[in-house]
């Protein structure tokens, strides 16, 4: 199976092919059979991907729910609880149906094929492999930690658009941007034959993955994918009534406190869970997460404090998000004090972005979406070729032309930037391109905005006939 990796062969200077020969004459055993896997897989392991979907499922619902809802006004809460819920539900769907094929099959560097498709052949009896050769686990269990990141991504991008966008249309476009965005860029960056198998497949790899891009845990993936997708959804729809004019303050920072406080406990699982193994690396990411957020935030506070006086919970939030975000793609590979350089760096950088840029372009995006998700993955993403640097005390690249594997013995920074670069810019175009393109055609057909009058009275009632709060 294909698996989320650390940059692998490529990362080490080694060619695919070239590496298929040396791994063929160096290899100890025979890749293993189905049966073989089977006695290879640890209860640790299994239980730490089991618990950690779970978490990644609560930073959906209901984290970012709460987070995205206690920023909106009152009369939009419940759309935007209702929004993330049925987007959860949605892209689980989508996942058995088809995702989880396209995503995690071979095919092409681009997109895999159907061959499972409804699920077939993913049993209690099949494995996926880790990062380690003659490691594997059982591939249930990677279904659904990977069918929770298929969650949440669409679920980001709504901020950008809410308290303005139709209900129904915008799950249209989920079910759209699903199947032509996320799952070709999860194939792109993550899907490769895995250690065991490199001999046998040593071409059979995600565009992305073959040139060596580094994301440890979605950077690209799923933060400047959702960022990007975000913005242009938002110039697409146009800005709010009143936007500019009339105050639109958050309407419960409690619920946006605790929101960001479930995002970060969760996001445990889903740094650390993807390591895919309960060991040393998975720790490194545990600790990397906790810094780089714990950085960020008090970095944000800061600059709130010296620019504005007074410094904002909202800040603080967000602030804990940005590094959170930034810390993503790094999360294995880099070190705990680089990692709190990153939470400190990537803060400023979403704050500029969020304030001076927003108001410069005056753009709508309603909950910052691109300024913190997309800035924030973007930093992450090419910080990660800087602070994967075994001299910086990263954890390098691993060589997988040996059996066991091993770090790879030269780590160049400029080169890895550049490739780091070439990821990033290739997610923000096939997502920029692909969702102006989903979204010009359900604007003309559904229509995306809700009525001036919805609009004004609120979605929580105007699309769902229902309301938030009672009172």
């Amino acid at each position: 199976m294909i698996r989320k990796m650390i940059g692998g062969v490529v990362g080490a200077g080694l060619t695919l092919g070239a590496a298929s020969t040396a791994f063929a004459q160096a290899a100890m055993v025979k890749a293993p059979d189905v049966a073989a896997q089977a006695t290879m897989v640890n209860k640790g392991d299994t239980t730490w991907m089991l618990v950690s979907s779970v978490l990644v499922l609560m930073m959906s619902v209901p984290g970012l729910a709460l987070f995205y809802g206690g920023l909106v006004r009152t009369k939009n809460m419940l759309s935007v609880l209702m929004q993330v819920f049925m987007i959860v539900s949605i892209a689980g769907l989508l996942w058995a149906t088809y995702g989880y094929s396209l995503a995690f099959t071979g095919g092409s560097p681009f997109i895999g094929g159907f061959g499972k498709a409804l699920m077939a052949g993913v049993t209690s009896g099949t494995f996926s492999a880790t990062f380690s050769n003659n490691v594997y686990i059982p591939e249930l269990s990677y279904f659904v930690f990977q069918m929770t990141f298929a969650m949440i991504t669409p679920a980001l991008f709504i901020g950008s658009f809410a308290e303005r966008i139709k209900f129904t249309p915008l799950m249209v476009f989920v079910v759209l941007w699903s199947t032509f965005i996320y799952y070709p860029i999860a194939h792109m960056v993550w899907y490769w034959a895995g250690p065991d198998f490199l001999a046998d497949a040593p071409t059979d790899a995600g565009f992305l993955y073959a040139k060596g891009a580094l994301d440890f845990a979605g950077g690209t993936v799923v933060h400047i994918n959702a960022g990007i997708a975000g913005l242009v959804g938002c110039l697409l729809l146009g800005k709010r009534l009143g936007y500019g004019k009339e105050a639109t303050p958050p309407h419960s920072l409690t619920m946006t406190m605790i929101g960001a406080s479930l995002l970060w406990v969760g996001w445990f699982g889903f740094n650390a869970g993807s390591n895919l193994e309960s060991n040393g690396v998975a720790a490194v990411a545990f600790v990397n997460t906790m810094l780089a957020t714990c950085a960020a935030a008090v970095s944000w506070a800061v600059i709130e404090q010296v620019v504005h006086g007074k410094p904002s919970m909202l800040g603080a939030a967000s602030g804990a998000v940005a590094g959170l975000v930034a810390i993503t793609p790094a999360s294995g590979y880099g070190a705990p004090m680089t990692s709190i350089v990153l939470g400190l760096v990537v803060s400023p950088l979403c704050f500029f972005f969020v304030s001076t840029v927003k108001n410069k372009f005056k753009y709508d995006d309603t909950l910052d979406v691109f300024g913190v998700h997309c800035v924030g993955g973007i930093t992450g993403a090419l910080a990660t070729g800087i602070v994967a640097a075994p001299s910086l005390g990263g954890q390098g690249v691993i060589d997988y032309t040996k059996f066991p594997a091993v770090a790879a013995p030269t780590y160049d920074i400029a080169a890895q930037l550049v490739i780091q670069l070439e990821a990033v810019l290739i997610t923000l175009a096939w997502s920029g391109i692909g969702t102006a393109v989903i979204w010009f055609v359900l604007d003309k057909t559904l229509g995306m905005r809700i009525s001036e009058e919805g609009e004004r009275e609120g979605l929580d009632i105007a699309d769902h006939g229902e309301r938030a709060y009672n009172y």
